[in-house]
């Protein structure tokens, strides 16, 4: 009889641990799977078991391709299984094509004589999966917010940050959901960083990959009137719940997608920028909404001496600009009172009322 035998942590069950253990019992007549112990989990990877060890046992047990179950309490880090390894002497140990600890077991394995095999981890009818994964998707919010930028946009992509510089921008309300979007797509509203927010995936490093900051993934997921350092990595400096905003803003929508990484190359006035960061700062510091319409009209004029179109209905705002570094998508409008917010947006059709999120403070 030729004796397989496999381990890993198998925290949450899925598709693909169970389509690895019928590939690993096709190479013999008996398979044996291990699990890591809480004790190893927790001394390994920081982590709590998803479920008591003994039903994660039963769940194993009970799988036709499964013919013996053990649990692995070796606590040498890629070796828990090492104990029941020794003991039964198995003739063939599989592992999957990513294994981390692929040396350790192949030395293993050399001290039994038994052979060595790597199994692809994810079959092609299966999209790649790991319990990470899933507890990240259990944890993603449900719904997240979208944001403005009012001063101190391209300061927060690492290559253009500068010392003692701020980034100035709010999470927004009403909120998007995977099945929900109120907005236009591409708009420069943060809608790639939320996006990634629902599908729990680190919004910070997705928006990094792509060339552009961390401004969208960092104030949506913190949400509130926000004051960032500018750097290579979010730093929160102040915070306010946005209630200096409320009824004052109102989003126009251009009828022009949003690109940012095309432009992120264009020569702009950065010293314009950090400037009005620092106003923007203030404003927020002081709660003073006229010296943050201030920091935008600054903000504006960058985007003008960019080559930007000019904003349309200037003259019914305090001060407004584009919505994120990209040419169109939204743009951001503040206003002297809730009434000349409200009346601006009743008399154009591609205006749309907005206002301050910050979680813990209720919903607008």
């Amino acid at each position: 009889m030729k004796r397989v035998f496999v381990s890993g942590c198998y925290d949450i069950l899925h598709a693909g641990h169970v389509q690895f253990f019928k590939d690993a019992r096709v190479l013999g007549d008996h398979l044996t799977v291990c699990f890591a112990s809480d004790d190893v989990l927790w001394t390994h990877k920081k982590r709590r078991s998803s479920i008591p060890q003994e039903h994660k046992l039963a769940l194993l047990q009970s799988l036709a391709t499964v013919d013996g179950v053990v649990m692995g309490e070796n606590l040498e880090l890629g070796l828990d299984f090492q104990d029941h390894f020794l003991q039964l002497r198995p003739d063939i140990l599989a592992v999957t094509e990513d294994d981390q600890y692929g040396e350790l077991k192949r030395i293993l394995c050399a001290t039994t004589g038994a052979a060595y095999v790597v199994l692809p981890k994810t079959p092609p009818k299966f999209s790649p999966i790991s319990t990470t994964r899933i507890v990240q998707w259990i944890r993603a919010p449900r719904e997240a917010p979208l944001r403005v930028d009012f001063a101190g946009g391209w300061l927060d992509v690492p290559r253009f940050s500068r010392a003692g510089g701020l980034v100035v921008n709010c999470a927004i309300s009403p909120l998007v959901s995977i099945s929900s979007w109120e907005y236009e797509k591409r708009s420069g509203l943060g809608g790639s960083a939320a996006w990634a927010l629902l599908h729990g995936e680190d919004g910070v490093d997705s928006e990094l990959n792509l060339g552009v900051g961390w401004q969208d993934p960092a104030v949506i997921t913190e949400t509130g009137l926000c004051v960032w350092k500018s750097g290579v990595r979010p730093a929160l400096h102040l915070k306010r719940n946005g209630d200096m905003l409320r009824g004052l803003m109102a989003l126009f929508h251009t009828d022009q997608q949003h690109d940012t990484p095309e432009i992120a190359a264009r020569n702009r006035n950065y010293q314009l920028i950090h400037e009005a960061s620092l106003v923007a700062g203030e404003a927020v510091l002081r709660e003073d909404p006229g010296r943050l319409a201030e920091a935008v009209r600054m903000s504006y004029r960058v985007q003008m001496e960019e080559g930007m179109n000019p904003l349309p209905h200037r003259e019914e705002c305090l001060a407004c600009k584009y919505c994120g570094g990209g040419w169109g998508g939204y743009a951001v409008y503040l206003f002297q009172s809730p009434d000349d917010r409200n009346a601006f947006v009743e008399c154009h059709a591609h205006a749309k009322v907005v206002e301050p999120f910050a979680r813990g403070y209720g919903v607008s």
